[in-house]
């Protein structure tokens, strides 16, 4: 459930915040709306028992006159004069209810209090509703009257509140009515405009607002990638936005200023430390050919050999992040085929197989560097090495699969990952013969991801047990 709704999520922070407001106002408006009815419907409700009451309490207190413009008493039985919403009250010897009513239980309630209020005390009270086109006395011209405008006029009211009051018991009951007026049709409509306004006006202001905001963010994430790669200070972004993103920005830049500056200091040391050490290295190594015994001066040779390697490794670890060379188009095929020809002339065990044609942009001179590592290490450890190269489409992109495998004892899974830190071995002892300096995955892995891939270690389970390490490197064909 988590994961789908993180799919369904935006996955920007304008999006997050524009879908987190709407939201809130849909549930906002939707409480609003609904309080609305809720108070428009008891207004009616308030509307209609206050007509009927105030429609009784005339008829009551003046029954025994004549109406205007009439003689006698107050017409006993069917009055068919007309109101402004429905007919006149009427009195009869008997109410009965028809079988369409619905008892109003809280009509009645509220009728009895304010006849109650008015000093008008009732034996009975009781408030139905019916259709309008079951009522016998709703006169046909009132109903008409709603009607004679078409869909310009009023709704058409469909039922009406019918109110019997009898004074004492036995007597006769006084009969009131009013219609039922229809819910508003606009008024969902009304809601609906309501809701769209305020989504223009704060979404659309939100907007502008996360705008200014996220452009300056968008480019400073994009300078951080950029600096990543380049680790160049060249191309900062100008400091824009409010003021707590313009500090954000301005502090990126003084870091990226500072961190050049530790990078420039540490290029100009290592390059001081490899010329101090590679020039007495040189001159030792001539001096050495002083020494009669044959044994000693050899090793003394492999000695200076083993730390010239070393310091190589270290100086070219420092250069990795970067690089001087530019970025060519390169077969890889030929590029591992040439590498695997080294080893084969100078009679290893190193098999080629499955060699695609395939070619991308790269530091040819570096992932030679990184191959040669890998095969170096198969070979120091089992003996021999195949290498195979494929192309797979991943995670929407094509990659160049190199793999190099051997058939040696493996990696323990957990010191897996301790592998690529440097100076670690796989052959706990320091002769360099054995096991190297311990920077050849670091450098290989490093190497990748300067190409913007990555190295993989993984033992290979042959018959239950590990049958050899496969080193992948993984390398995009398009950048």
């Amino acid at each position: 459930m988590r994961d789908r709704f993180n799919r369904l999520m935006p996955k920007s922070l304008t999006g997050q915040v524009l879908m987190a407001l709407a939201l809130a106002l849909l549930l906002a408006q939707g409480i609003s709306a609904a309080l609305l009815y809720q108070a428009k419907d008891k207004y009616r409700e308030e509307q209609l028992i206050h007509e009927l009451a105030l429609k009784a309490t005339i008829a009551l207190r003046h029954r025994d006159e004549p109406p205007p413009m009439m003689e006698g008493p107050m017409r006993q039985g069917p009055d068919l004069g007309e109101g402004p919403r429905g007919p006149r009250p009427e009195m009869v010897a008997g109410f009965q209810t028809l079988p369409v009513d619905q008892p109003c239980d809280e009509y009645t309630h509220r009728l009895t209090q304010i006849l109650a209020g008015q000093d008008i005390g009732a034996a009975r009270v009781l408030v139905v509703e019916r259709p309008i086109a079951a009522d016998p006395l709703w006169n046909h011209r009132i109903a008409k009257r709603y009607g004679v405008m078409g869909n310009h006029g009023p709704p058409r009211p469909t039922s009406v509140l019918v109110g019997a009051v009898q004074m004492t018991a036995g007597g006769p009951w006084l009969v009131v009515r009013t219609s039922v007026p229809p819910n508003d049709p606009w008024l969902l409509v009304t809601l609906i405009l309501q809701t769209l306004l305020i989504y223009a006006v704060l979404v659309g202001t939100m907007a502008l607002i996360l705008r200014r905001i996220a452009r300056p963010l968008a480019a400073l994430t994009h300078r951080v990638d950029h600096f990543a790669q380049t680790r160049e200070a060249k191309g900062q972004i100008t400091p824009e936005g409010p003021e707590d993103v313009r500090r954000l920005i301005v502090a990126h830049n003084a870091l990226e200023e500072r961190i050049t500056a530790l990078i420039n200091e540490k290029d100009v040391m290592l390059g001081a430390i490899g010329h101090d050490l590679k020039t007495p290295l040189a001159a030792l190594r001539v001096r050495i050919e002083c020494v009669d015994d044959d044994a000693e001066r050899d090793k003394m040779a492999k000695t200076i050999e083993d730390i010239v390697r070393s310091l190589d490794d270290i100086l070219s670890l420092a250069r990795v992040g970067r690089p001087s060379d530019p970025v060519e188009p390169t077969e890889l095929s030929a590029l591992v085929a040439s590498i695997v020809e080294e080893y084969e002339d100078m009679g290893d065990d190193v098999v080629l197989d499955h060699l695609p044609r395939l070619v991308m942009p790269s530091r040819a001179t570096w992932l030679r560097r990184a191959l040669r590592n890998l095969i170096g290490n198969a070979l120091r450890y089992s003996g021999s090495a195949a290498v195979t190269m494929e192309r797979v489409a991943e995670e929407g992109r094509d990659w160049a699969v190199i793999c190099v495998s051997d058939c040696g004892k493996g990696i323990p899974d957990g010191d897996i990952e301790r592998m690529f830190q440097p100076f670690t071995r796989g052959e706990p002892s320091r002769n360099m013969a054995t096991g190297g300096a311990g920077l050849g995955l670091t450098l290989a892995r490093a190497i990748a991801e300067q190409h913007g891939g990555r190295l993989v270690l993984a033992n290979r389970m042959e018959h239950g047990a590990v049958g050899g390490l496969d080193a992948t490197l993984w390398l995009p064909l398009s950048a």
